[in-house]
Order: structure tokens, then C-alpha cells, then sequence
């Protein structure tokens, strides 16, 4: 505990000064050096740097940056002490002298030697704040949320400010907005995210990084920002590993395991992990149309989920780093349903089961190569990428004697993506950085839908007529060529970065099946754009406590393969969807504004933004003109007019007390939806609704002892009105506990989820007709598990350092 608290001082203490009035301070001197690894010559970041007075009472101080540079102002004149402390590290103390005619000193380079009596990383975690506010994104590191223990990454990112997960579809939203891009340490993947995301344990998650106006370096896709999922990797000398496992229970039970493990000696450090999820879940529901029908719906999926991650970083030398890894997932689930269809007066007329096998293989291969220059700073790096993902699906439905024939699909995916880019950094002048980068990128589907299914077409008199829905199959392939340029620089107090990204983006979709109408579609969809999309950050420090940034970029999004297919396909017995090739893509011109504010025991962070949008893309929703009857509807998705959008956030992290830290936030976005009831009819009015949407979060740890810690989570995501459904707000609170054993080796985790059982998705219509409806799952359950860490535990500030590095390089899929 001495260290956690000489550092909480330093921070208390610089805090203080800081706000200091500048006539009561003597006349300043500066203080400035680098701070490295003694072994590895690698450059320390935030590492606390401390002046103190001849009396050993602390002046002032500050931390080291990401290069291990540090200059400190305001340095009294008279003789003092510099005191260089990390955790992990012994502490560095030097006398200095600062005079009028001697006011800047530079101490060169520190060499911090490693101590191996430090204090266990454990209790490091421990009290460590779960979210970091970073130059360019959020970082929520979430490998301590006892909410979120054995729980998938699409229940975890329900727990993560700004994001919500939609517990119905899988569709994850950033800031209310669907249109956001995720990513898999640094790297896109062929896995739509709604499945991503249930395939991922939250045990193999070592952060979330929210990057909500990615510069010029960064993908333009995604209209909201990136959500980038860390997944574990050690780097600590010798053999050290974890290992996890548990049990939840609702409706039914289920399973996960977990393991994380890695080797290093010399200069290859060898890491891999492995996550398992298994059991089944159960989703029920009912959608009312007063005076027409009701339907009622019961799923039931169990799925089973492997991912494996193996691979080694190799230190050539000083300047030369090797790493390769690849990452594994397979996923099956064998799903069942039915839907109940009556009538007005509660006679049956449909009653339709099915069952649904779906298998998917993703395999990732990723190889990194980094080359630094004798300057600081100037470094070369190159990175390939290969993805492949097979995902074979058959689905039967059956229905009611003399309603419709039942039928099966049989539907084959395969994707492949190739990804290779090349970054490029020189620092030109003191306070200059050029940043230059290529990059190339092929993404490839082909679908095959085998199907003996048959539409159904009935007159008003009740008459029968029947179509073969008929094979589909359709080919979509995208190419895209890249290359960006950016410039930072440093004015004193004030830093900006101005950049430009010029894409080339090719597609050639290939649909051949029946359209909507139940005729021979042979459609070719191309498109050849080339686009520049620039971006520039500001960022302003007056001091150590206040930071403001501004910042600036465009972005686009692109038709899914999904949102573009013309081919027929049901959802359910009385809704089709189809898409339409005849999309185009959005464009958003986006800017925000962020405030932080270093307060004693935390920060605050308040935060707003503004987006324009250009050729909206939104669903359109429509009476089936083959139904005479009037009780179907076809979705599809429409391009509208240009919009708006804006938002407020704020987030506070502060520790109330000893024993008690609490993160909360709030935020609340606006924006204009556009759709219509009547897409195949031009004329048809376009509707336009506000939608408003407030979400609020809070979890507060709590440490009752050495040895147990608690925690109580609370959400509240308030009602929303778009295009189809008015849906009620959304609350839940959750409570969890970890208790330390085996001295300081174990956990025992306890948790339960929404203990008051409020989670549902409930909403009331009017478009395309009047019906309400509400879908509940089990959002209530109650988890038990086990951690037990081993190893050597040696160097582990170190390899903090050198895991974060080979994150960041590994960064480059966000080009």
C-alpha cells in the first residue's frame, strides 16, 4: 500500500499546486529528462516525477509521457530533490540546484532498475480507476468488473458508458447510433458484430477502448466511432498464467472457462489464451395488432463458444520487434422456436416451430513487424492480416396443416478479408511529428441459400395461390485502397494534429434469386468512389489539472451486404425483409468538444458533439402488395434526406472515500430519423420523428477488506421513439463481490444481474400498423466462478509497458 499512496499524494499534491496563485511561487526553474527500463532501454510512460524542498516536503511534480519524457516547471529556486517512482521500480533521488543563473537543468537519461519487492500487481488492480480518459479515445479496462464476471462481451458492453447492446438483435449502438465499427485488438473481422460479440467470454477482455471521432490514421467506417476489444496478453518473465472458471444460472444454466497463459525467456515472449462459453438461453415474447391478430414467440438457443488466441513477440534486438499470432473462434448453436398466430377472437390460425443449426469458423493470422530509427520517435512498422470465416446454417419451419408447406433453408457463408498496411512516424522537429501510412484491403462474400420454401398469396376471399421462393445466391466483393497523412505539433501549452485520408473504394455484388415480387432477379451492383476524409485535433493544457480538446473528422458508411441483397427473405410468418441494391453511402461530418478536469481523488469529464449526415440510410416499412389481406409487411432500407445530430456527455470518476470509488455517467444524444410506409410508391410522404434518447450509469467498488471487495452496478436507458416503435425505458441494477484467498492466488467471484428482474424490450406502433409488443430474456441470473493466478509475477511493470506497445502496434487495422 506505501506506493499506491505515494502516488495518490503526487497526484493530490501536483493537483494543489497547480492551482497555486503565480505571485506566491518563487521564480520558476525547469527540470527535464528521460526515464527508461535499465535492462530494456524502453521508455517509461507515467511514470511520477517528484520535487521536493530541502525539508523533503513536495513542491510540485508531473509524470512522464508516452516517449518517457518529462519537463517540470515552477521549480523554486534554492537547492531541492528529484524523486523518480514507479511501481514495480526503486526509487531514483537526486539533488538539484536551481539559480538564476542556472534555471533549466536536464538530467538526461534515468535508468529505472527493477525491484523485486514491489508491491503485488494484484492489489495494483485493485486500485487502479476502471476508466482512462486518453488523447484520442476512452479506455475501460474491465478485467476487475465483478458485474460482468462469466458473463459474454455483448453483456459486458451493456456496462460500458456511451455503449448499449440491444439484447433482441445483438446490434450494438454507440452513442444511439447503430453505424459504429468493431474491432478485435486493432483488427476488423468477418463476423458480423451482433454474433461477434456472444462468442467473445468476458473473461478473455482485458479493455474496451471507445474512439468516438477517430483521426485521419483510423478507417473511416462507422458513423459513431470504433469500439475496440482488447482481448488478454501477457508479457511477464518466466511461466505465468490465470485461470477462470464458473457457473451462471437463470432460466437455464451455463458455463465458461477461461485461461491465460504465457512463456518468456531472453527476448521471445510466447502467450496465448482460451475462452469457453457454453448452455442454453431463453428469449420469449408477443406482438398484438388489437382487432387483427396476437403472435406470440418462445426461443430457446444453446450455444457453445470456443476462442483461442496463441502467439509470440520476438525482440530481434534494440530496435527490431517481431510478433505473430492467430486467433480462433468456433461457435455452433442449435436453436429452436415457435410463433403462435391467433385471431381476434383467440382461434388459431398459425402455429409454426423451427429449429436453426448454425456452425462458424473465424480464423485470424496477423503478423507485425516495427523498426525503430536511431531518433527518437522515428520508427517504420508493416502488417498483414488474413481472416477467413465458413458459417453453414440450416433452418426448417413448419406451420399448420393446410396454411402454408413447411420448408428448410440451407444457407452457406463464406467470407474472406485480407488486410495489409504500412505505418511510417518521424518526428521532423522538436515539437513536429509526420505521420504517413498505406494501406490495402479485400473483403469477399459468397452466400448460397438452398430453399424448397414456396410464398404464400391469398385474396380477400380467403383463395390460395402458391410461388416458389426459389435458390438464391449472391457473390459481394470490395476492394479499397487507402493512404493518409497526418501532422502534429506542439505549441507550448497548445497541441494540434491536422491530417487527410484518401480512400478508393470498389464493390461488385453479384444477387441472382426472386425479388419481392416473386420475379428472376439477375442484379449487379458496382460502385467506384474515391473519397478524402480529413480530420484535425486541438488540445489545450493550461495547467496539470485542466485539459480541453477539440477535435474534427469525417467518416462514411457504407451498405452492408445485408442492407443491399434484393433477395426475398422471411423473418416471420408476416413480416419480409429485402434489401436494395440501389443504396448509397452516408457521409458524417462530425466535431466534439471534451473537457477534463483532474479533481482531488478522481476526474470529471464533460463532452459534446455535432454531427451532419448526408443520404441517410434508415429503414423504410410497407404493406406486402402480394398480400391482399393486408397482415404482411416487407422492411427494406431507404437513402433520405440530410440530417443532424448532437449530444451531451459527462462522466465523473472520483474516490468518496478509502474504501469506496464510484465511475458514473450520463449522456443524452438527439437526432432525426427519416423513413416510409410506402417505399415502392415514390409519392409516398417520408416521415421524419426526433428521437431523444438519455442513458445513466454508476458502479461503485467497494473495499470492505484486504481480502473482499464489493460492487453494485446501476443503468437506466430512457424511452426512445424512431421510425417503427415508441420502446419504453429500459433500467437494471447489479451486484457483485470478489473474495481473496490462497494467498492473494484466488478469487471467489459472486454476482447476481438485474436483481429486479426490469430488463424488456416493450414498445407500441403505429407504422406500417397499430400493434405493441414486448420481448423479455434472462436478463436475472445469478453467477459463481473461481480465478486462480500463477507465475512468477516477476518484471510486471515492465511488461505492462511492453504489452501496451504490442497492442498499440498491433493497432494498425484501425488505419
Amino acid at each position: 500500500m506505501k506506493n499506491i499512496f505515494i502516488i495518490l499524494l503526487t497526484v493530490l499534491s501536483t493537483s494543489v499546486f497547480a492551482q497555486m496563485p503565480k505571485s506566491n511561487l518563487p521564480k520558476p526553474g525547469i527540470i527535464s529528462g528521460k526515464v527508461v527500463d535499465q535492462t530494456t532501454k524502453q521508455p517509461l510512460p507515467y511514470v511520477n516525477i517528484i520535487i521536493k524542498d530541502a525539508a523533503k516536503k513536495i513542491v510540485t511534480g508531473g509524470i512522464t509521457d508516452d516517449a518517457g519524457l518529462f519537463s517540470i516547471k515552477n521549480i523554486p529556486e534554492g537547492n531541492s530533490f528529484v524523486e523518480v517512482q514507479f511501481i514495480g521500480y526503486k526509487t531514483f533521488s537526486k539533488p538539484v540546484s536551481v539559480s538564476n543563473k542556472s534555471n533549466k537543468i536536464d538530467l538526461g537519461v534515468i535508468s529505472l532498475e527493477e525491484d523485486s519487492t514491489t508491491l503485488d500487481e494484484v492489489e495494483v488492480r485493485a486500485e487502479t480507476s476502471s476508466v482512462t480518459q486518453k488523447v484520442d479515445r476512452k479506455v475501460i479496462n474491465v478485467g476487475k468488473d465483478l458485474t460482468s464476471a462469466g458473463a459474454t462481451a455483448s453483456e459486458l458492453l451493456n456496462n460500458v458508458q456511451s455503449v448499449s447492446v440491444d439484447s433482441q438483435s445483438g446490434n450494438i449502438s454507440l452513442r444511439g447510433n447503430e453505424n459504429v465499427r468493431v474491432l478485435v485488438d486493432g483488427k476488423p473481422t468477418n463476423i458480423p458484430a451482433s454474433e461477434l460479440l456472444k462468442q467473445i467470454p468476458s473473461s478473455s477482455i482485458k479493455s474496451v477502448e471507445l474512439i468516438t471521432n477517430p483521426s485521419a490514421k483510423y478507417n473511416p467506417e462507422g458513423m459513431s466511432g470504433i469500439i475496440n476489444i482488447i482481448l488478454n496478453k501477457n508479457a511477464n518473465m518466466g511461466f505465468n498464467g490465470s485461470i477462470n472458471t464458473g457457473v451462471e444460472a437463470g432460466h437455464f444454466v451455463r458455463y465458461n472457462a477461461s485461461t491465460n497463459m504465457n512463456y518468456k525467456t531472453g527476448k521471445v515472449n510466447f502467450f496465448g489464451n482460451y475462452g469457453y462459453n457454453g448452455g442454453e438461453r431463453y428469449n420469449f415474447g408477443y406482438v398484438n395488432r388489437p382487432g387483427t391478430n396476437y403472435q406470440d414467440f418462445v426461443f430457446t438457443n444453446d450455444n457453445e463458444s470456443h476462442l483461442f488466441k496463441i502467439g509470440a513477440d520476438i525482440y530481434l534486438d534494440d530496435k527490431n520487434t517481431l510478433s505473430l499470432y492467430t486467433t480462433q473462434n468456433w461457435f455452433t448453436s442449435d436453436a429452436s422456436g415457435r410463433a403462435i398466430i391467433t385471431d381476434n377472437n383467440g382461434d388459431l390460425i398459425e402455429h409454426s416451430p423451427n429449429t436453426q443449426n448454425n456452425e462458424n469458423h473465424n480464423q485470424a493470422y496477423n503478423v507485425n513487424y516495427k523498426h525503430e530509427f536511431a531518433k527518437e520517435g522515428h520508427n517504420i512498422e508493416f502488417e498483414a492480416n488474413y481472416s477467413k470465416n465458413n458459417a453453414p446454417n440450416y433452418l426448417n419451419n413448419y406451420f399448420l396443416e393446410g396454411t402454408q408447406p413447411d420448408y428448410f433453408n440451407d444457407i452457406n457463408n463464406d467470407r474472406k478479408s485480407i488486410l495489409v498496411n504500412l505505418d511510417y512516424t518521424n518526428p521532423i522537429s522538436k515539437n513536429g511529428k509526420l505521420e504517413l501510412g498505406l494501406e490495402y484491403r479485400v473483403n469477399s462474400t459468397d452466400n448460397i441459400n438452398l430453399t424448397n420454401q414456396q410464398i404464400v398469396l391469398e385474396d380477400i376471399n380467403g383463395n390460395k395461390t402458391y410461388r416458389d421462393v426459389g435458390d438464391s445466391y449472391f457473390t459481394y466483393d470490395r476492394d479499397i485502397y487507402s493512404a493518409y497523412v497526418n501532422y502534429g505539433h506542439q505549441f507550448g501549452k497548445l497541441s494540434m494534429q491536422l491530417g487527410a485520408r484518401f480512400e478508393q473504394y470498389k464493390i461488385e455484388g453479384n444477387f441472382t434469386g426472386l425479388d419481392v415480387n416473386g420475379d428472376v432477379k439477375n442484379d449487379k451492383v458496382t460502385d467506384d468512389i474515391f473519397s478524402v476524409y480529413p480530420s484535425a485535433f486541438f488540445t489545450y493544457n493550461p495547467n496539470e489539472a485542466d485539459q480541453f480538446q477539440l477535435s474534427y473528422s469525417k467518416r462514411v458508411d457504407r451498405p452492408g451486404i445485408q442492407q443491399v441483397n434484393p433477395i426475398r427473405e422471411w423473418s416471420t410468418p408476416l413480416i419480409t425483409s429485402v434489401g436494395n441494391p440501389d443504396l448509397v453511402p452516408q457521409f458524417t461530418n462530425s466535431v466534439e468538444f471534451n473537457y477534463t478536469r483532474k479533481i482531488k481523488g478522481g476526474s470529471i469529464t464533460l463532452g459534446s458533439f455535432y454531427r451532419n449526415i448526408t443520404d441517410v440510410i434508415n429503414r423504410a416499412t410497407y404493406m406486402d402488395s402480394l398480400d391482399e389481406t393486408n397482415t404482411k409487411q416487407i422492411l427494406t432500407f431507404a437513402n433520405f434526406d440530410d440530417t443532424d445530430a448532437y449530444g451531451l456527455e459527462f462522466s465523473v470518476n472520483y474516490k468518496i472515500a478509502k474504501w469506496w470509488r464510484a465511475n458514473a455517467s450520463m449522456d443524452y444524444y438527439s437526432q432525426k430519423q427519416f423513413g416510409s410506409t410506402d417505399f415502392s410508391d415514390p409519392n409516398a410522404p417520408t416521415l421524419e420523428v426526433k428521437t431523444d434518447i438519455f442513458n445513466a450509469r454508476i458502479s461503485n467498488s467497494f473495499t470492505v477488506s484486504k481480502k473482499l471487495r464489493l460492487q453494485l452496478f446501476a443503468m437506466y436507458r430512457g424511452p426512445r421513439e424512431d421510425i417503427q416503435w415508441d420502446v419504453d425505458p429500459m433500467k437494471m441494477v447489479n451486484i457483485g463481490a470478489n473474495y481473496t484467498i490462497l494467498k492473494g492466488k484466488g478469487n471467489i467471484n459472486l454476482r447476481v444481474n438485474d436483481i429486479f428482474n426490469d430488463m424488456r424490450f416493450k414498445f407500441n406502433s403505429e407504422r406500417p400498423f397499430v400493434q405493441n409488443g414486448r420481448f423479455k430474456w434472462e436478463s436475472r441470473t445469478a453467477y459463481i466462478g473461481f480465478n486462480y493466478n500463477f507465475g512468477g509475477g516477476k518484471n510486471k511493470a515492465r511488461a505492462r509497458k511492453q504489452r501496451d506497445n504490442n497492442e498499440n502496434q498491433g493497432g494498425g487495422g484501425f488505419l
